[in-house]
């Protein structure tokens, strides 16, 4: 049976990245490649964020806008609600704990930003429905998603247990919105500025094309907020080191504090504090791909075939909602905030209800996975909120506020 892989390898002591060449021949897709060629072609050498943008995101045949499976056992890797229902019901339990801290509006508005498969949103609604009748009737499900292959995905999902009458869709964040902002491992998928630092000094990688491969050269940074970015954090990667800075992330907790009216953020990622990201000794940084749950560092191979990711930066993050006004009220692993809203509970005895050994040895392997610190557990929750006062949410009993 394959090893299923998550994005939390990237990097880690002690893990092994396998050649992209032990996988077997790469298959890139050649319609992307070309296009990626010709700009290189028509305007010179491309920053590696402009390359990975148009490896994931070009229109059809980029990595997340094409129609191929990508999230799951079957895709490239998994992320928590395709582990299993367990999770939805958890992030609606504290959901519906926001509901009520809002004093119970209606609607009240749950926005997804990237919805994967939909499996999240899925699981939180017919949590809902089963489980929380008064804010299933209140709630509004509003899917954010620029990806059309994804889009119908979701569909499906959201279709096949007639839920569609609580779900909309929309290309942007919606205004004035009352309730939740949400995203699950959306900000690490974002494409990134790779920079190394030489002599002291900040340096951008670019991409260009020598007629028979795409090779990395090093120069001045194509934009002054990334040196202003580490300003900021009165930081910078070690001499020699490598590292990502995703701006795109700030831009988008930037225009989440700005939809929200009053409510919350809550962002599932990958990542980790400034001083830990860029730590001396993490000399090559956090930047991953993934082809068939196996982890590669080369981001050449298999173009719009694979997935790119990196963690992101928490602490920047977390200044970016607070800058645009909005107070973060606790970051914690997905362990703990899981933990703290009774995922325990998940495990009924055998024999209770309809449960039997087979029944709950699947849900014990859910429930392990979820929590597992070598994996998925490893995810770190962020929460903020606007125009909420000194509200206290169960998810994240024991965590610290800033």
């Amino acid at each position: 049976m394959a090893i299923v892989y998550h994005k939390d390898v990237a990097r880690n002591p002690g893990v092994t990245i396998t050649p992209v060449n032990e996988f077997g021949s790469p298959t890139e897709n050649e319609a992307l490649k070309e296009a990626i060629v010709a700009r290189i072609e028509r305007e010179g050498s491309i920053t590696f964020r402009d390359f990975m943008e148009m490896a994931l995101y070009t229109p059809h045949i980029g990595y997340y806008t094409s129609r191929r499976e990508k999230i799951g056992r079957s895709g490239d890797y998994v992320t928590s609600p395709e582990v299993s229902p367990i999770f939805g019901a958890m992030v609606g339990r504290q959901l519906r704990e926001m509901w009520e801290a809002l004093g119970q509006p209606a609607p009240f508005d749950i926005v997804e930003a990237g919805a994967g498969t939909g499996a999240l949103c899925r699981d939180i609604v017919r949590w809902a429905r089963r489980a929380a009748a008064a804010f299933h009737d209140s709630l509004r499900y509003t899917i954010v998603e620029a990806s059309d292959a994804l889009a119908e995905r979701q569909r499906e999902t959201i279709d096949s247990e007639g839920l569609a009458d609580k779900v909309r869709w929309q290309d942007e964040l919606p205004r004035e919105i009352e309730g939740c902002i949400l995203s699950n491992e959306l900000l690490d998928a974002m494409p990134v500025h790779r920079v190394a630092v030489e002599d002291g000094g900040l340096r951008e990688v670019y991409v260009t094309w020598d007629g028979a491969c795409f090779r990395e050269e090093l120069s001045a940074p194509s934009t002054p907020d990334i040196a202003t970015y580490f300003e900021g954090l009165g930081l910078l990667p070690g001499d020699d080191c490598q590292a990502e800075v995703n701006l795109a992330a700030l831009d988008w907790m930037r225009g989440a504090a700005a939809a929200l009216r009053r409510g919350f953020v809550v962002t599932f990622d990958y990542g980790y504090e400034a001083a830990d990201l860029y730590a001396p000794w993490r000399s090559h940084g956090t930047f991953l791909c993934f082809h068939r749950h196996n982890p590669s560092d080369d981001p050449y191979a298999r173009i719009g075939r694979q997935d790119m990711t990196s963690h992101v930066d928490f602490t920047s993050i977390r200044r970016a909602g607070e800058e645009a006004g909005l107070r973060t009220l606790g970051l914690v692993p997905q362990s703990e905030f899981l933990m703290n809203l009774g995922l325990p509970d998940a495990l009924p005895a055998i024999g209770e209800g309809e449960t039997n050994l087979e029944q709950y040895y699947i849900r014990r392997r859910a429930v392990v996975e979820l929590v597992d610190p070598a994996g998925l557990g490893r995810i770190k929750v962020l929460v903020l909120a606007r125009d909420m006062g000194d509200v206290e949410l169960t998810g994240l009993r024991g965590a610290g506020g800033a």
